[in-house]
């Protein structure tokens, strides 16, 4: 670390950033863990990485010293200042873009950069929809992303077919990309510390599977909706007359219930949908 910077703490005293519970902040001040989570992805100095919600900049100073030049999306005008100290300790290859992950358009604020490593402790409140935004994107945004999730949420990314977390998230997100569990938290790692364990979630392979990502949104959407009633009556609304037959050409029993069909079925069922 820069021998300029003082610690996370002093900086969260001296520009008052207590976290605010209504932008979901918790901060992650422990370096030994902030660097595990950059080692996760791989960062170097050859990368250009994406964080989102840096906070004081717990998380921003190990991928600093990397080497890897680091482009920081905060809405919390309160951490501007503080990160600008960041930055100027390390040569400013710091970027802050005071913004709404929500809506800000990454390739744009990137201007030719992706794509890039995506590395966040992400804020509870909007992890999945800022996941499925940036799984949308595909490669042409992102390589590599290391993220923070609640440990309930990333189940539910991992799970498998047959188990009770399997669901929309997970088929979205094994569709679209090679997750895996890199490694899990516990609440006091963090500050102020969340009610639930947390865990750092590596998505690798994007791939772009447009149009049928729609498609797929929209059969998982009427599939896992009643996830208990057989796939005859829940996709009735999508496939209509014709259910019975695209059943019987994917391979699928009209008898089977989502939570039954793998991946692959569902992609099966979003290709049909989209021809």
């Amino acid at each position: 670390m820069s021998a300029s910077l003082p610690p996370l703490r002093e900086i969260i005293d001296r520009y008052e950033l207590g976290a605010k519970k209504s932008l979901g902040q918790h901060f992650l001040l422990d370096l030994n863990m902030t660097r595990k989570i950059a080692r996760a992805a791989s960062v170097t100095d050859s990368d250009h990485v994406l964080e989102i919600g840096p906070g004081p900049g717990g998380l921003t100073r190990a991928l600093l010293e990397t080497g890897a030049q680091v482009t920081a999306i905060e809405r919390d005008h309160r951490c501007i200042e503080a990160l600008s100290e960041t930055a100027a300790a390390f040569d400013n290859r710091l970027c802050v873009i005071e913004a709404d992950a929500l809506t800000a358009n990454e390739l744009d604020l990137l201007a030719g950069s992706a794509p890039v490593k995506i590395i966040a402790n992400l804020p509870y409140n909007i992890s999945t929809e800022l996941l499925i935004k940036w799984l949308k994107a595909g490669p042409a945004l992102w390589s590599v992303m290391a993220l923070m999730f609640q440990k309930e949420v990333a189940d539910r990314i991992l799970a498998a077919p047959g188990s009770k977390a399997y669901g929309r998230l997970s088929v979205i997100s094994q569709a679209t990309s090679l997750p895996s569990r890199a490694f899990n938290l516990p609440a006091r790692a963090f500050t102020p510390p969340p009610k639930v364990d947390s865990t750092v979630v590596l998505f690798e392979q994007p791939r772009d599977i447009f149009p049928a990502l729609a498609a797929l949104e929209k059969v998982t959407q009427a599939a896992f909706s009643q996830r208990r009633k057989m796939l005859r009556s829940s996709l009735k609304p999508i496939f209509g007359d014709n259910l019975s037959e695209t059943l019987l050409s994917a391979g699928i029993e009209e008898t089977r219930r989502a939570e039954e069909l793998s991946v692959d079925q569902f992609k099966n069922l979003a290709s049909i949908l989209v021809q």
